[in-house]
């Protein structure tokens, strides 16, 4: 999986609005809507949220991956998005949200997202990277950090 074919600057934003976990997954949404690539946002966002009532996608260290399979899209969409303040996304460590990734994948393909996400988790597991995130200035140098995570 190629991070650098899924993220550009139009599919990453530092200040994520919203201070509940139903406001964050719609503003992560509406990142994805700019893509022009999603055909239903009601359906995308019903899928979404039915995803997260069966399991929270809060998992530790401050991280969230809201993701959901559905039909309003042809190929997988990702974004990451960033806010300082956090929100209870209900994580399995009970640490508040800062940093968000949401998928939407076909509901047919399988393989696309699992890769991307073993892709980000490499970065996600290093602490001071995730440190790094919450610091940084500018959509580009989260696109930088993520792509180049070594430097």
């Amino acid at each position: 999986m190629n991070l650098k074919k899924m993220l550009n600057r139009n599919v990453l934003q530092l200040d994520l609005p919203g201070s509940s976990k139903q406001e964050v997954i719609e503003g992560l949404l509406d990142i994805l809507m700019r893509t022009g690539k999603v055909k239903d946002r009601a359906a995308a966002l019903n899928a979404l949220l039915e995803r997260e009532k069966k399991m929270s996608t809060g998992i530790q260290f401050g991280v969230a991956i809201p993701h959901a399979k559905t039909d309003a899209v042809d190929e997988l969409l990702a974004c990451v998005a960033i806010k300082k303040e956090g929100v209870d996304f209900e994580s399995l460590d009970g640490v508040d949200s800062h940093i968000f990734i949401m998928t939407l994948s076909p509901e047919r393909r399988t393989g696309p997202h699992v890769q991307f996400l073993a892709e980000m988790s490499k970065i996600l597991q290093n602490e001071s990277l995730r440190e790094k995130m919450l610091h940084l200035e500018s959509e580009e140098a989260l696109l930088q950090l993520i792509l180049a995570p070594g430097t």
